[in-house]
């Protein structure tokens, strides 16, 4: 068994990008695994019109190696469809054509292997073993990049997981969209832009709007943070200061800087309060509810309906709604690795709250007899903050890891990329 040099776990963007960056290095041989049968990017949210919440230079490949194949422009050029994107003047692309680029690039890459499940990695004999069902594979160091899943909030979570029951999480909305638009009163959950995309698009296309209510924790539903000096947070710059903070200080910072990345674009909240205003056209109010500061505290069957219990946390006080169906547009959570990893787990570093101690280049800190190195990509918010994520820092970190497996400068990666200085030391 020939083992490869990088073998990875699920195939996401951000696998994605470190397949395609490191499909022209010769001397470097990968092999990634994904489940699915195809590539597909939260098909349940690829509603019309909606777009990418980052330029379309946020590519796979582009902010490391704008001549690759790869990028989106030769992506539009293969399809010939460059200068209709010059006259369309577009910053931003929309989500299902985002999909179609990334699908277009995994066809052309022979690294991804789809329909290949990783059930457990180990390491024997001097390399990673990984136990898939096209057997046992072999890899001198491995890449986790199995993402994030939808995450139900704790009373929701019973009547989501029961089989017929109208609560489901936002990934799952176009399939239940034709259901959705017939019942007549649907409660969204949720104040981030997955909730205000799934409030828009019933608002729009429900014949009556009244019984379609939006309930949000936060206390407003704020715009998301888009100046260009505080977009500077998505930079290696300042993922390189957070990183080196104390991990204290980094989980008290995090959920301060919720408006970079659970707010709302304000174009989307333009278009929700214009077609609210046209309702109003010949007097009256649409007849909706948009209520922030809410939590839901509690959630039961009553008849063929849903009881909502919900508390007001300024006020304190408490309301129950009865609703048809409910959408949890609740966000995402990373999804566990110490499952995958098996008794490896016992192996990787972890901090003061039990989490994975990640080094700056995006490596788990494993125990000394571990001759291979184990990457994560959007698994290490807790080390390396907000932008984690972010499609914008998907070619940055791949590149960060094809020059970290061949120990070599690969791609050159600017030592600046912020006008701010976010720390006082040069």
């Amino acid at each position: 068994m020939n083992p490869v040099d990088l073998a990875g776990v699920g195939i996401g963007p951000a696998n994605l990008s470190l397949a395609a960056l490191a499909a022209p290095v010769a001397d470097l041989t990968v092999a990634l695994y994904e489940r699915s049968t195809q590539f597909r990017w939260h098909p349940g949210l690829l509603l019309d019109g909606t777009t990418l919440q980052v330029p379309f230079l946020a590519d796979l490949v582009s902010l490391a190696d704008p001549t690759s194949e790869l990028s989106f422009l030769n992506y539009l050029r293969e399809r010939d469809r460059l200068f209709p994107f010059y006259f369309a003047e577009r910053f931003h692309v929309p989500r299902a054509e985002y999909d179609d680029y990334c699908r277009w690039v995994s066809e052309r890459l022979d690294s991804c292997r789809f329909g290949v499940e990783i059930n457990a990695i180990e390491w024997r004999g001097g390399t990673f073993r990984l136990h898939s069902t096209a057997g046992e594979l072999s890899a001198r160091h491995v890449v986790l990049g199995i993402g994030t899943g939808p995450w139900m909030p704790e009373p929701l979570r019973d009547l989501a997981a029961a089989p017929g029951v109208p609560v489901i999480h936002s990934a799952d909305y176009l399939a239940e969209r034709e259901r959705l638009l017939a019942l007549p009163a649907v409660t969204v959950v949720g104040s981030g832009q997955s909730g205000a995309e799934v409030f828009l698009d019933l608002l729009r296309h429900r014949k009556q709007p009244a019984g379609l209510r939006w309930v949000t924790r936060t206390v407003s539903f704020a715009p998301m943070e888009y100046s260009k000096l505080g977009l500077e947070q998505f930079t290696p710059d300042y993922t390189r200061f957070f990183h080196r903070l104390p991990e204290a200080q980094r989980d008290r910072l995090l959920p301060a800087q919720w408006q970079l990345y659970k707010g709302i674009d304000d174009a989307t909240i333009a278009d929700i309060h214009d077609e609210l205003y046209r309702r109003t056209v010949g007097g009256g109010w649409p007849g909706v509810t948009l209520t922030p500061g809410v939590e839901v505290v509690s959630a039961a069957r009553d008849g063929e309906r849903i009881a909502l219990g919900l508390r007001h946390r300024q006020q304190g006080s408490t309301a129950t709604w009865v609703t048809d169906a409910v959408v949890a547009a609740t966000g995402y959570r990373e999804r566990p690795l110490d499952g995958l990893l098996g008794p490896l787990a016992d192996a990787v570093a972890r901090d003061g709250r039990g989490r994975p101690v990640v080094e700056h280049d995006y490596r788990l800190r494993l125990a000394p007899e571990i001759g291979g190195a184990i990457f994560v990509q959007n698994a290490e918010r807790h080390t390396h903050g907000v932008g984690a994520p972010d499609l914008g820092l998907a070619a940055w970190r791949a590149a960060s890891i094809v020059n970290a497996v061949c120990d070599r400068t690969v791609y050159r990666l600017p030592s600046r990329t912020a006008f701010t200085r976010f720390g006082l030391e040069e």
